[in-house]
Formats: structure tokens, C-alpha cells, sequence
């Protein structure tokens, strides 16, 4: 029970590794926030959560709009209090080589992406300097490290984010916020589970490890950078990629 008692907000819960972070959390005994900007989503994964016991709330977000963030903590405070964990999970993809991103595909990325994690972040320091502590974790990617072709604003979304984390972390340390990122490369999803086999073969021979990540990898690591364990690192990319990224 390494979060007994924190309360948690996470983005982009409802489904796939930010469900997998919800659930994990909660198996350490926090009281989870499931954000998505699905709702019908979040309210089956905060079901889920409670069956592990703890208290948990969904809320319909759509990080990009800076009114639903307001009014998304807003209702978090009420209801639990107190600020302890921030999770930027919530992201998007729209994939296309440069010459052809249309310049909303591109708005779009940057806006979830990015836009969102600042302005979660924003919200959630302002609580947390009140606190004198939290913990902020960001999911960043491996591509923000090595480039992807036809993923110029996914790739360039999550560099931003490894860029701003290490800026929080400067800026709010005296205060005792620890602000993290986590760099996941290939896992395995539903979104990987539609690439052709042959596909996923060729993806699986820049991994030295040799196969896909699961969610829970990626969720074992954020859930360390929230526990006690971690408070003395802060400002730093977790890199969980099977070795794709040294």
C-alpha cells in the first residue's frame, strides 16, 4: 500500500495505460479521479476502482479547454480535499508526413498533448504550493527522443513535455512539488493489436528485448515516481521502451 490514503487525479483514464496507472494506484490504496474526455469510459473505469476499494470519482475533461480544467479540479477538491498525485496521461494521435499534416491535425495533437498537460499542471501547482507538496508525472514518449516518420506532432508534443517537466521541476522544488516524466515505447494496446502482424514484427527488431511492453509496465513506473520511494527525484524522463532507447 505504497499511496494509502493519497488522492490522485488522473487524465486520460477511461482507458488503456491511464486505466491501467487508475487501477494500479488504486491497488496501492489511493483514492482515484478517473478524467477522460469520454465519459461513459470513465464512469465503467471508476467502477472498476472501486472494487479495489477505495473511493473514486470520474470526471468528463477535455484537457485542451481551460474552463472544463478549472471546473475538473474545482469538483476534485470539493469531493476529496487535498491534491497529492497529477497524472498527464490524456493524449492523442493524427498521423501523416509533414506535406500532408493538415494544420488541424497538427493544432489538435499539440493542443492534448501539451496544451493540456500545461494547463492540468498549471491548476494542480496552485493547489500544491498551498500543500507544500505533490507529485506531478507526465507520460511523455520514445519518440520525443528518437523521431518517428509521419509523427511530427506527436513526436514534437511529447519533447515538449520532457522540456516542460524538467522546467516545472526547477521552478517548484523549494516548495516541495516533484515533477517527473515517463517515456514509454512500443506497448501493447488496442491501438498496437490493429498493426499488421508482419508490422509488429519489423516494430519488435528495434526493441532489444525483442517484444512489446504492457500498460502495467508503464503504470509500475509512474506509480513508483508517486510513492514515497521517489522524493528525491524530480525533473527526470523515465525511459520504459525494452532498450529501443538508450
Amino acid at each position: 500500500m505504497r499511496l494509502k490514503d493519497q488522492n490522485a487525479l488522473i487524465t486520460g483514464a477511461g482507458q488503456g495505460i491511464g486505466k491501467d496507472i487508475a487501477l494500479g494506484m488504486a491497488r496501492e490504496g489511493a483514492h482515484v479521479a478517473v478524467a477522460d474526455i469520454n465519459f461513459e469510459t470513465a464512469k465503467a473505469t471508476a467502477q472498476e476502482v472501486k472494487e479495489r476499494g477505495v473511493q473514486c470519482i470520474a470526471l468528463k475533461l477535455d484537457v485542451s479547454k481551460q474552463d472544463e480544467v478549472i471546473s475538473a479540479f474545482e469538483t476534485f477538491m470539493k469531493e476529496r480535499g487535498r491534491l497529492d498525485i497529477l497524472v498527464n496521461n490524456a493524449g492523442i494521435t493524427r498521423d501523416a508526413l509533414i506535406m500532408r499534416m493538415k494544420e488541424d491535425d497538427w493544432d489538435a495533437v499539440i493542443n492534448i498533448n501539451l496544451k493540456g498537460t500545461f494547463l492540468c499542471s498549471k491548476e494542480a501547482v496552485k493547489i500544491m504550493v498551498k500543500q507544500h507538496h505533490g507529485k506531478i508525472i507526465s507520460i511523455s514518449s520514445v519518440v520525443a527522443f528518437t523521431g518517428n516518420p509521419g509523427q511530427v506532432n506527436y513526436s514534437a508534443s511529447k519533447a515538449g513535455i520532457a522540456g516542460f517537466t524538467k522546467t516545472i521541476a526547477k521552478e517548484y522544488a523549494t516548495r516541495g512539488i516533484k515533477v517527473n516524466a515517463v517515456a514509454p515505447g512500443f506497448i501493447q494496446t488496442v491501438m498496437t493489436e490493429a498493426i499488421p502482424e508482419k508490422v509488429k514484427e519489423e516494430m519488435k527488431k528495434s526493441i532489444p528485448l525483442g517484444y512489446f511492453g504492457k500498460p502495467e509496465d508503464v503504470a509500475n513506473a509512474v506509480i513508483f515516481l508517486a510513492s514515497k520511494e521517489a522524493d528525491y527525484i524530480t525533473g527526470q524522463v523515465f525511459h520504459i521502451n525494452g532498450g529501443m532507447y538508450m
